[in-house]
């Protein structure tokens, strides 16, 4: 059974495990330097499909197939399901995921939403509520300028500070395993605002929410920075990864080169135009599970602190004037060979 371990971690007893995983993901992802690792990359982003929003469901519905055939599974055989993604209401994700009938349990987390998802499939898991669970999340660079910026058509100017949202989706199939990667502990973070009010400067919005939850992590279970191999952001940035560094600091811990971020490793920011780095769901989401999952399953890392972060913003709260919420939530994820 899931175990209270200080003020806001749980500690998972029961070895939930990740038993399976994919990524897919649109050109420009495949053109990053982890582009070889994904299961899928889709040089035409529209997926087949009419809308950006539909293609945007395409992704979720194929990481997820892939992930339960990697596993040997059929949709049938999850008991619980947890989605998200960006678009106002869930729609990519129930739109998606409504032929798959399994019980959906939708999430918004905005960015931060695959750890959100498998976070839940994990505790689910290990409280013996589930067997099997799913987590999915997708963004798609193109729904989410329409939503929360402007049509593509307009031709913006993006300043410095702003993000590339991924075309991209991830999925994880949770379990119990002898061997594999480890869902140990859990850490649900808290909102934290700062009164940022830039969209396009979403890591000064969110870095310190990720603060804010790695030293609570570290406080919880009387660790420090060092203790892990990895640990991984998602999606800060440029700006915002420099900033946690410095929140941290202030907080009495000191990030060393074991610290990351999605959004720095899913694009080469010399040479593919994404100014500070990676975002939307689908940032973290695809670079956990074409990335860092398969180097947690070969042994490269033992342990990774995965904490993607998210801004808690709206169309409507944005047009209205209202401050970005930034929230993280870790998870420690564990090599079990």
């Amino acid at each position: 059974m899931p175990e209270r371990r200080g003020e806001y971690t749980v500690s998972l007893s029961n070895r939930p495990t990740v038993l399976s995983y994919a990524a897919v993901g649109g050109k420009k992802e495949g053109q990053g330097p982890l582009g070889k690792q994904f299961d899928a990359i889709f040089e035409d982003t529209h997926l087949g499909e009419k809308t950006w929003e539909k293609a945007e469901s395409a992704l979720q519905k194929e990481s997820l197939t892939r992930a339960l055939d990697k596993a040997g599974l059929s949709p049938s055989q999850l008991q619980y399901l947890f989605a998200g993604d960006l678009l106002n209401q869930n729609i990519a994700s129930t739109f998606g995921l409504r032929e798959m009938n399994v019980p959906l349990i939708g999430q918004f987390g905005a960015c931060s939403t695959m750890g959100q998802t498998m976070a839940m499939a994990a505790i689910f898991v290990d409280s013996g509520a589930a067997d099997l669970c799913g987590a999915v999340t997708s963004s798609h660079f193109c729904t989410a300028e329409r939503q929360f910026r402007y049509p593509l058509e307009y031709g913006g100017q993006r300043p410095p500070t702003s993000q590339w949202t991924a075309t991209a989706s991830g999925a994880v199939v949770v379990g119990r395993a002898a061997r594999g990667v480890r869902v140990s502990d859990v850490c649900i973070g808290r909102v934290q605002d700062m009164g940022v009010t830039d969209m396009n400067n979403m890591g000064s919005a969110m870095a310190p929410a990720a603060a804010d939850t790695l030293a609570h992590f570290f406080a919880d279970t009387e660790t420090k920075p060092n203790d892990y191999d990895m640990i991984a952001t998602g999606d800060l940035g440029l700006v915002g990864a420099r900033l946690c560094r410095e929140l941290m600091e202030q907080k009495g811990y000191t990030l060393g080169d074991n610290y990351t971020d999605c959004g720095l490793l899913l694009f080469d920011r010399d040479t593919q135009d994404v100014h500070a780095g990676g975002s939307g769901c689908g940032c973290s989401a695809s670079v956990l599970c074409a990335h860092l999952l398969p180097m947690l399953q070969r042994g490269e890392l033992r342990n990774l602190l995965f904490c993607p972060t998210g801004a808690l913003m709206s169309p409507t709260s944005s047009q209205q004037g209202e401050s970005i919420p930034g929230i993280c939530h870790a998870l420690l994820l564990e090599s079990c060979p």
